[in-house]
C-alpha cells in the first residue's frame, strides 16, 4: 500500500518566539505565553488597533510594507514583555538597573526606544554599510563594475547567514530559536490535522514556509538583485538608493511568501528552498516544556479543535508491512488516518451551509472516495464561510504562516484549479468547477 502524502491547510496563524517563550496571533489577536523563572506559564493576550479591511492592507507590495513596519514594532513590545519578567526576578532580589536609577519609571521606554535606534543602526551598518566599504576598495584593483556589485551582492549574504549563525551560539540565542522550533512545531501540527497534545508537536516539522527567516532572506537577496541594476556613481546616491530600497523590498518580499504559501509549483518551491535551509539555523529542536508554552498560546488566540473539526476527518486504520513475497500484511497495530475535507468534499444538507460529516466519514470507512457523489453545481462564494475569516488580508502578514505539511506540501490537487481558494477559511461555500471533476467518484 502506499503511503498517504499528508496534507495541510492554511489556518491563518502566525507567530515569533521570544525570551522564553512564543507569541501567537491569529488576526488582529495576539497571545504571549513565557516561562517565567518559578515554572509558571504566564499567558497575556491583547488585540491590535488596526483595521484589517483599510485600504493599504489591500494593495499589492504596499500591504507588505505596512505589514513589516507592523511586525518590527509587535516583536520589539513582545521582547520587551518577556523580558520583564527576568527584570522581575532580579527587583524582589533588591538590584535596580542603572537605567531605572536615572530614569525612574521612564526607564522601559528608553531602553525600547535606544534599543530600536541601535538596532537599526546596527543593521544598516553591518549589512549595508560594510559590504559597500569592502566592495568600494576592492574596485581600486578591480575595474569591471558589475564585479563589483556582484562582490557586494555576495559579502552581503554572506554577512547576514555568519551573523544568524553567530549568534546562534550564544546559549540565550539557541533557546529562542528552540522557543523558534516550537512556534513551528505548533502551527504544523494543527494544520495538518493533529490534536494539539505535546506528543503530536514533538514529532511535527520545524521547518515553515512563511517564516520570519524566509523574509528576511529574501529581502537581502532581492536588495543584491535590484542594486545591481539601479547604479549611479554618485557616492550619496548609491547609500540613499540602498536605504530606500528597504521598504520597496519588504513589500516585493511579502508578495513572495503569499505565493509561496498559496502555490505548490516547482519556481516558488526553488525559491523558498534557501529559507527553508537558513531555518536549520534559526529553529532547534525544542524541548517538551517549550512546546507546552507554544501551545499555551496557540490555544488562547485559537480554535483549533473547531478548525480541525471543520477541515480534517480521522480514523483509525491498521497498520500494515510488506511481506517477503511483496504482499502487504497487517501488523496488529492502528494508527489515525488524517484525510483533508477538501471544498468539493463538503457535503452540505439543504441550504444551511453545514458539512454532512457523518456521510463523509461513512464513505471513508466504506472505502469509498469522499468526493463521490459532491454536487457538481456548486458555486464559488470567497465572501462566505462559518468563520469568515478571509477578507484578503487574514494572516498575511509577516509572522503569518500558510500551512505546510513536513515536505513542503500544500493543500492543493494537482491538475484542480478550484484549490486556489484554500488560504483560509473563507472559502469553503464552494469550490468553482472543480464538483464536476470529483463528483465521479475519483
Amino acid at each position: 500500500m502506499a503511503k498517504r502524502r499528508r496534507k495541510s491547510v492554511f489556518s491563518g496563524i502566525g507567530g515569533q518566539a521570544v525570551l522564553e517563550g512564543v507569541m501567537m496571533r491569529n488576526r488582529q489577536e495576539y497571545a504571549v505565553a513565557v516561562r517565567k523563572p518559578d515554572g509558571e506559564i504566564s499567558v497575556d493576550i491583547k488585540q491590535l488597533n488596526y483595521d484589517p479591511k483599510a485600504l493599504k492592507r489591500r494593495i499589492p507590495f504596499v500591504r507588505g510594507i505596512f505589514s513589516f513596519v507592523e511586525s518590527l514594532t509587535l516583536g520589539m513590545d513582545i521582547l520587551s514583555f518577556s523580558a520583564s519578567f527576568e527584570e522581575e526576578e532580579e527587583d524582589e532580589k533588591g538590584k535596580k538597573s542603572l537605567m531605572e536609577k536615572i530614569f525612574k519609571d521612564k526607564a522601559e521606554d528608553v531602553v525600547m526606544g535606544l534599543t530600536v535606534l541601535f538596532s537599526i543602526a546596527f543593521a544598516i551598518l553591518l549589512f549595508m554599510v560594510v559590504p559597500y566599504a569592502v566592495s568600494e576598495y576592492l574596485g581600486k584593483f578591480i575595474r569591471n563594475k558589475s564585479l563589483i556589485l556582484l562582490i557586494e551582492g555576495a559579502l552581503r549574504i554572506f554577512i547576514f547567514v555568519l551573523y544568524v549563525a553567530g549568534i546562534a551560539l550564544m546559549k540565550d540565542i539557541r533557546r529562542l530559536y528552540q522557543y523558534h522550533g516550537a512556534e513551528h512545531k505548533c502551527i504544523n501540527c494543527v494544520e495538518t490535522g493533529r490534536p494539539l497534545t505535546v506528543k503530536n508537536v514533538m514529532k511535527c516539522s520545524r521547518f515553515h514556509k512563511r517564516c520570519g527567516t524566509s523574509f528576511m532572506l529574501f529581502i537581502v537577496v532581492l536588495g543584491v538583485i535590484l542594486c545591481f541594476f539601479i547604479r549611479t556613481d554618485v557616492l550619496w546616491m548609491k547609500i540613499g538608493i540602498r536605504l530606500a530600497l528597504i521598504p520597496v523590498l519588504a513589500g516585493i518580499s511579502y508578495e513572495l511568501l503569499q505565493l509561496a504559501g498559496k502555490k505548490d509549483n516547482f519556481l516558488l518551491s526553488l525559491i523558498s528552498t534557501p529559507g527553508l535551509w537558513l531555518q536549520a539555523v534559526t529553529t532547534k529542536e525544542p524541548d517538551e516544556k517549550m512546546v507546552e508554552v507554544a501551545i499555551a498560546a496557540t490555544e488562547a488566540v485559537f480554535d483549533w479543535e473547531a478548525f480541525q473539526d471543520k477541515h480534517f476527518v480521522r480514523k483509525m486504520v491498521k497498520k500494515t508491512q510488506t511481506a517477503a513475497d511483496g504482499s502487504e500484511v497487517e501488523t496488529g497495530d492502528e494508527t489515525m488516518q488524517i484525510d483533508v475535507v477538501e471544498i468539493e468534499e463538503m457535503l452540505r444538507s439543504g441550504n444551511t451551509g453545514v458539512i454532512n460529516r457523518n456521510a463523509i466519514n461513512s464513505r471513508l470507512n466504506a472505502g469509498m472516495s469522499p468526493n463521490a457523489g459532491t454536487d457538481p453545481n456548486a458555486v464559488n462564494d470567497m465572501n462566505a464561510g462559518e468563520y469568515g475569516y478571509m477578507d484578503g488580508n487574514a494572516g498575511y502578514d509577516m509572522n503569518g504562516h500558510y500551512g505546510d505539511d513536513m515536505n513542503g506540501n500544500m493543500d492543493q490537487v494537482p491538475g484542480n484549479n478550484a484549490y486556489g481558494n484554500m488560504n483560509g477559511y473563507g472559502s469553503m461555500n464552494g469550490s468553482g468547477n472543480g464538483g464536476n471533476r470529483w463528483g465521479q467518484g475519483q
